[in-house]
């Protein structure tokens, strides 16, 4: 009778509970015309263009003794001032009657949407290009790099100019890319079609742009809790952040994709946090250049269900990317959550200029995380050369606790410096490469619980150091000490630099019985044209597995 119970208890299905978390949209919008108002930031403008890019939630130092993380309180905001060139940085608090400080920046942040749609309007009145937009034989995309480099001003800075890309639609056009210049309000032409380092010829390569909306890259509401239940036991609790609420200081420099904290499984804590911090590309000579890409920019998947906190979609169905449809178009921004058999699934859909990303966690009943990266893109002339992606995840294990791990390493035949045995123990900080030729994964394990899990590669996953475009991708694992200032490298998508710099943090610390952070880097070629039909991308990732729980 017992084992007829057990059986069925088996056999129920998993319940998945959202509850929204974090700032309400109101609030957000809200502060979002709080900035603008302001006397401060009106005093700068003196009523001149500009416009408010990006608002980010600054995030305090995390506490990993709180069983869920703050509300942030305050905020930056990025206010572009057209007619002086310049970015005004405004921080203060969320709440209203609150003081704000303004500086004043160089530097370029990355376009919006809107940007890229006042440049559009801005090549409507060209004499040559306007034509042609307006009769549909081109068609302007947000192409890479999202910038370009424009001569320098009296002031000595670059002028904002928004690359935008023009594709023939058939054979009526002729392929560019241009740069619109906003403070000028005139359109930049290049000799080759495109600027240094991109190409536009008239070869294209992906799938058709969809001209679907995104969310912009900035900072919208998105925090949920999610509870996994099988019926009165729960096995997985959790905070997810979509990835357009990964963005700030604090919290990332470029967005994370979905971004999970405080992963508990059966009531003890695997992941304090887990994200893609880093993400970039390299050609092939002859190619294009390399580009740091960023992951909080939204783009749509196809999602039925019933939306049950701003952009989280608990779904009746999976849903679909466009890895699995080949198609740029969708219903729904945000994340996506489903049951599929014994894993619940979230799933986003990302943008960065052509290339579009998806961003998937799979949580099993048994207590498997596989955490997993797709690459595809729209058509352009770039992707029609060999490229390789490199996506780096930081996994922040606190086992049990945030101290108290240590981190082994199984080799299979065993490492002569530690024969006979197949694991031993890294006591300070190191990179270490995958090597599929000795079974190589790493245990993360409590020392005084013994719980553990391992961290298993992919098959899929590369070798930074096999690959053509070594050293771009710098490494595969690196195993350090908890630090809450090293949360990416700093480097702006906007580049260069380019290449994941994580040599930064090694410093060779001990790390038994510390708090361990591992990034993991996969590394994809990219091959468009020789993509089988009906593939239209693929996906890597490595699987986090309970082995004493």
């Amino acid at each position: 009778m017992a084992d007829r119970t057990r059986a069925e208890a088996v056999r129920r299905p998993l319940k998945v509970k959202v509850v929204r978390a974090g700032l309400a949209p109101a609030a957000i919008d809200e502060a979002r015309r709080r900035v603008l108002s302001h006397p401060l930031v009106q005093r700068q403008v003196k009523r001149g263009r500009h416009r408010l890019l990006s608002l980010e939630p600054v995030e305090l130092e995390e506490n990993k003794g709180a069983r869920r993380s703050r509300t942030p309180g305050r905020h930056r905001a990025t206010v572009f001032d057209y007619a002086q060139n310049r970015a005004l940085l405004v921080e203060g608090s969320l709440g209203s009657g609150t003081r704000l400080t303004v500086k004043e920046s160089g530097h370029q942040p990355r376009p919006t949407s809107e940007e890229f749609e006042a440049a559009i309007r801005l090549l409507a009145r060209d004499p040559e290009l306007g034509p042609q937009i307006e009769a549909k034989r081109l068609q302007p995309y947000p192409p890479m790099p999202p910038l370009v480099e424009s001569e320098d001003n009296d002031a000595g800075r670059p002028e904002r100019t928004i690359a935008v890309g023009l594709a023939p639609v058939g054979d009526r056009g002729r392929h560019e890319i241009v740069g619109v210049n906003l403070v000028r309000r005139r359109v930049v032409r290049f000799e080759r079609r495109a600027p240094a380092g991109v190409l536009a010829d008239d070869q294209l390569c992906g799938i058709p742009y969809a001209q679907e909306s995104t969310t912009d890259g900035s900072f919208v509401a998105g925090e949920a809790d999610v509870t996994v239940s099988r019926g009165n036991t729960v096995l997985w609790r959790f905070r997810v952040r979509r990835p357009a609420a990964t963005k700030g200081p604090g919290l990332s420099t470029n967005g994370t994709g979905i971004e999970l904290r405080q992963v508990d499984y059966r009531g003890k804590r695997v992941l304090y946090r887990a994200h893609v911090p880093i993400l970039n590309v390299k050609y092939e000579p002859g190619g294009c250049g390399a580009f740091r890409d960023w992951q909080n920019e939204e783009g749509k998947l196809h999602a039925v269900g019933t939306d049950v906190a701003p952009g989280f979609r608990l779904c009746s169905t999976p849903a679909t990317t466009i890895l699995d449809t080949g198609s740029d178009k969708g219903n729904f921004l945000g994340v996506a959550i489903y049951v599929e058999g014994e894993e619940v699934v979230l799933v986003s859909e990302m943008e960065a200029g052509w290339y579009r990303y998806v961003c998937q966690w799979r949580l099993h009943a048994d207590g498997t995380i596989k955490p997993r990266f797709g690459f595809s893109a729209i058509q352009n002339s770039c992707v029609c050369n060999i490229h390789h992606h490199h996506a780096y995840w930081r996994f922040d294990f606190d086992i049990g606790t945030a101290g108290n791990n240590i981190v082994s390493e199984f080799n299979d035949p065993c490492l002569p410096a530690h024969a006979p045995a197949k694991w031993h123990q890294h006591l300070y900080e190191v990179q270490r490469p995958r090597d599929p030729i000795r079974s190589r994964k790493w245990r993360i394990t409590n020392s005084k619980t013994k719980d553990c899990y391992e961290l298993i590669p992919g098959s899929d996953d590369g070798i930074a150091t096999k690959g053509s475009d070594w050293p771009f991708p710098r490494g595969d694992v690196w195993l350090l000490r908890y630090h809450p200032n090293e949360i990416d490298d700093g480097i702006a998508a906007t580049g260069p630099p380019y290449a994941a710099n994580l040599a930064a943090f090694l410093n060779g610390e001990p790390i038994k019985n510390q708090d361990v952070v591992i990034w993991y880097g996969a590394h994809f070629t990219h091959d468009v044209q020789a993509e089988p039909p009906g593939v239209f991308g693929d996906i890597v990732g490595p699987t986090l597995t309970p082995i004493s729980w």
